[in-house]
């Protein structure tokens, strides 16, 4: 499993990251905190929570702090399009630069120009700005950008819209030409491309699929199993966790139906969902597997159409899909609900193929489970 630390980044960056309650890099900063750490261009296109602000500012604190020099120039300018995201762009930088001695300023749009010039006379490492912000800033006093080591264009798609593109070429003036240039945005475009071009020398372009983001930000987690153990492992998952809201999903009728005897043979409450139902008999399940009595739910994907829930659950893939296409619509039926579900898979031998086969379809390998305490 990728951890901060496979990423080369030095202790105080892992240090602060990890008090900051982040324990694993997201797939946009697996892919590029490498790359910017080595000095490259970036183009990155990627969507909403993928942890872009933290994909470019823990290499920025890396590469700052390897080279500390004494000028009191600025030597990384931020640019994002409004002061909302400069606010939370400046408390994800000092979170982890706590362990840094660097000192990050943020221009407010809220305040006057001329109220904020006194701080352009002291050290600044790291200014963030919105294109008007740093305008007005620069119309009442210069701001000397020689030293300027990084230039961060983040939300880029936003900022190229004819209403922005102008102050963003004015920008492009008050800087060098020989930094490193980091571009994020949530979607490229022909546009988008030719516009941010100036910016760049030779960048590497990264893209991350929505689908495949939105699927890994699910928890899910393999367990390699004997199939005569099945069952006694799950009843043992399910006794010694007070999660309610289990739903087991079962490959046909024939073995929910053992497996609904084996787990109320075990005492845990069980519902079962099946085409030989009533509509009443089905409400009344799912009514109570709402309401907690319940804490497993065992069905089929044929039985569980149409069931509607509106709280967080999680899955558990008693037999594997052999379908891969419906282990992506179980992950989906979690990420409608929010992120905090779970997604729990048995394989067994000859289920090998069909777990292949999904990991080729989501684009990364499932993580293997650990024993449950």
């Amino acid at each position: 499993m990728i951890n901060f630390k496979n990423l080369q980044l030095i202790n105080p960056v892992i240090r602060a990251i990890t008090e900051s309650g982040c324990s694993q890099p997201t797939e946009l900063q697996n892919a590029v905190i490498p790359i910017i750490l080595k000095g490259r261009d970036i183009l990155a296109s990627a969507p909403k929570g993928s942890g872009k602000k933290l994909a470019f500012t823990l290499p920025i604190l890396q590469l700052l702090g390897r080279n500390p020099t004494e000028h009191t120039n600025i030597r990384v300018l931020i640019i994002v399009p409004t002061d909302e995201i400069g606010v939370e762009t400046e408390e994800k930088i000092k979170q982890c630069s706590k362990y840094f001695s660097l000192l990050t300023f943020r221009i407010n749009d809220g305040e006057s120009a001329e109220s904020q010039l006194a701080f352009f006379r002291k050290r600044i490492d790291i200014l963030i700005a919105s294109p008007e912000g740093l305008l007005e800033i620069v119309e009442k006093r210069p701001i000397n950008f020689s030293k300027l080591e990084i230039l961060v264009l983040y939300d880029a798609d936003k900022m190229i819209e004819k209403t922005l593109i102008n102050r963003i070429k004015n920008i492009q003036k008050l800087i060098p030409n020989n930094i490193q240039t980091l571009i994020f945005c949530r979607e490229t475009s022909g546009y988008l491309k030719k516009s941010v071009s100036p910016f760049l020398r030779d960048p590497v372009e990264i893209v991350i699929n929505a689908r495949s983001a939105s699927i890994k930000s699910i928890s899910q987690e393999v367990f390699f199993i004997e199939k005569r153990d099945k069952s006694g492992f799950l009843i043992d998952m399910l006794q010694k966790n007070e999660i309610k809201g289990f739903m087991v999903f079962t490959r046909s009728k024939y073995i929910a139906d053992d497996l609904v005897q084996q787990l109320e043979n075990a005492g845990v409450n069980t519902g079962w969902i099946h085409g030989n139902i009533t509509m009443a008999v089905k409400n009344n399940v799912l009514d109570d597997f709402r309401s907690g009595k319940i804490q497993a739910l065992v069905t089929t994907d044929i039985a569980a159409k149409g069931i509607d829930l509106d709280e967080l659950l999680h899955i558990i893939n008693f037999d594997l899909p052999a379908i891969p296409q419906t282990y992506v619509q179980r992950i989906e039926r979690i990420r409608r609900l929010g992120s905090e579900g779970s997604l729990i898979s048995f394989c067994t031998a000859d289920e090998h193929m069909d777990l292949k086969n999904i990991q080729s379809l989501i684009g990364f390998t499932i993580p293997v489970g650990t024993v449950w305490e």
